[in-house]
């Protein structure tokens, strides 16, 4: 069965996540995480993708970027995959996909839920047990949103710009929406959207990108649907049934005594 195209349109936020192939890791040393985010800065800025938040853990990646087109956000997770994995394999003298199949994407609402989605990414690593407080992990945009250290890789979303009049407003309100952290229902919420790669927001939300698309955009239960009932409409009669075996079981018994 041919996979469907990604729930993909222009000015809507994503959440984007890459893991290491088989949960191998990615990054070995400062010099490779430094470079993973050079690629992914010239591959933004060519493909005109906003990026917006990012944490890179040792086996895999979160992104928060607002395209400007219809694959935009493809094409710069291609450009990068291309240039970070054969310096990668290059430098460790490996072969091979570095990647685990396709990157995972979520359309994001652009109210409370894209919030959200910036403590999601930035507190990765507290979740993770890597640190106890997010500034203390250099690899993500938490030093840029929280406390004002310049980043060439981010550009604003409008809902942050919205926290406050100034930068050090929208700062500091940004450093008390962090230190409250996410609870178990949205984090559950957000992975299986972003797995399902389905849009996360508000029930209007929803409805406008079905409307847009076509397409169910809901996360789907897991497992699979049960079975129906099996229906006796066409079956004998109960007594019938067992009536046909008689003479075998009573033939089966007789030659086992």
């Amino acid at each position: 069965m041919a996979r469907l195209p990604r729930l993909d349109l222009p000015g809507i936020p994503q959440h984007v996540v890459q893991r290491g192939n088989d949960r191998q890791a990615c990054f070995a040393t400062n010099v490779d995480y430094g470079q993973y985010l050079q690629e992914l800065g010239e591959a933004a800025l060519k493909h005109d993708c906003a990026v917006h938040a990012f944490v890179l853990m040792t086996n895999h990646v979160h992104l928060l970027v607002t395209p400007s087109g219809t694959g935009a956000i493809s094409r710069m997770m291609q450009a990068v995959g291309r240039r970070y994995v054969g310096s990668f394999n290059a430098g460790y003298r490996r072969t091979g996909t570095l990647w685990e199949g396709r990157f995972k994407a979520a359309l994001i609402d652009s109210e409370r839920y894209l919030m959200a989605c910036y403590r999601y990414i930035e507190l990765n690593p507290v979740r993770a047990g890597m640190t106890t407080m997010p500034g203390d992990y250099p690899w993500s945009s938490y030093a840029h949103n929280a406390w004002g250290k310049q980043h060439p890789l981010i550009t604003p979303h409008q809902e942050y710009l919205n926290l406050g009049l100034d930068p050090a407003a929208r700062q500091t309100a940004y450093r008390e929406l962090i230190r409250e952290h996410l609870d178990e229902p949205q984090l559950i919420a957000l992975r299986q959207h972003t797995q399902q790669q389905r849009a996360w927001g508000s029930d209007r939300f929803r409805q406008q990108i079905e409307a847009l698309t076509q397409r169910a955009v809901s996360v789907r239960p897991r497992g699979r649907p049960p079975k129906p009932p099996e229906t006796l409409e066409n079956e004998p009669d109960p007594f019938f049934r067992q009536s046909r075996y008689l003479p075998f079981c009573r033939a089966s018994s007789e030659a086992g005594s």
